[in-house]
């Protein structure tokens, strides 16, 4: 019964509990995978169904790694897709904190997306920014939240995910020269371009889209926008 309160593992070696980095990682590719699907079957197809259900899942999920992570459903299911590999221990204390903030920002979604359905751009967004800290700990290895924690304790944090916690210098293979710093800025340029156009050039097919696509105009477009509509509203009449 002692080991059902216990938060992480023993592991010989380290001087904290511990949790499998592999596992978690692994966890967060799954939710990523299911959630940007969800959003993009409600954005596209207007059901919302799976979305639902998927915030249902995403929030039982969170707060299981909260309160004891062994029986989190991704974690485990991360666990059988990793077994193979060698674990990479990480300090079970931090992960907590992260995991507490996913669950923060999941409790709002629940009620407001789930029990009374109240959607619109300002709550999806935090949607978002839970596949971003999702994507961010699958793809790189970088917890927001494992860093965050470091702020709020005045001890030094050991053992985060890539060592992030750890002052450290960087490897020669780790630095950007002059010509790599140009390709990065210019891709992220690009892409940040490419988003914005689309959001508010490409025609808008559902409620949601359009109203993120209204958000994202200049007073001046809005004000056009509305006198469009009061001349095809006159027009109609």
């Amino acid at each position: 019964m002692s080991n059902f309160f216990q938060y992480g593992e023993k592991v010989e070696g380290y001087d904290v509990f511990v949790l499998n980095e592999r596992e978690a990682r692994a966890g967060a590719g799954i939710l990523f995978v299911i959630g940007i699907l969800s959003l993009i079957n409600a954005v596209a197809l207007g059901h919302i169904i799976v979305t639902k259900v998927f915030i249902s899942f995403f929030t039982f999920d969170f707060l299981m790694r909260v309160l004891q992570p062994r029986y989190s459903p991704s974690l485990l299911l991360g666990r059988f897709f990793v077994q193979n590999q060698r674990p990479e221990y990480v300090g079970a204390t931090q992960k907590r904190f992260a995991w507490g903030i996913g669950l923060f920002l999941a409790l709002p979604m629940f009620y407001l997306l789930v029990i009374d359905f109240q959607p619109n751009p300002i709550k999806v967004l935090v949607c978002f920014i839970c596949l971003v800290l999702l994507f961010l700990e699958s793809a790189f290895s970088i917890c927001v939240g494992c860093k965050l924690f470091g702020l709020f304790k005045k001890d030094p944090v050991t053992h985060c995910p890539g060592g992030i916690c750890e002052v450290r210098t960087k490897e020669p293979i780790q630095k950007f020269d002059l010509a790599q710093k140009i390709i990065v800025i210019t891709v992220v340029l690009a892409l940040g371009f490419g988003l914005y156009s689309y959001i508010t050039k490409v025609e808008s097919k559902t409620m949601l889209s359009s109203k993120i696509k209204f958000m994202m105009m200049s007073d001046a477009e809005v004000e056009e926008y509305e006198e469009a509509e009061m001349e095809r509203e006159f027009d109609a009449f």
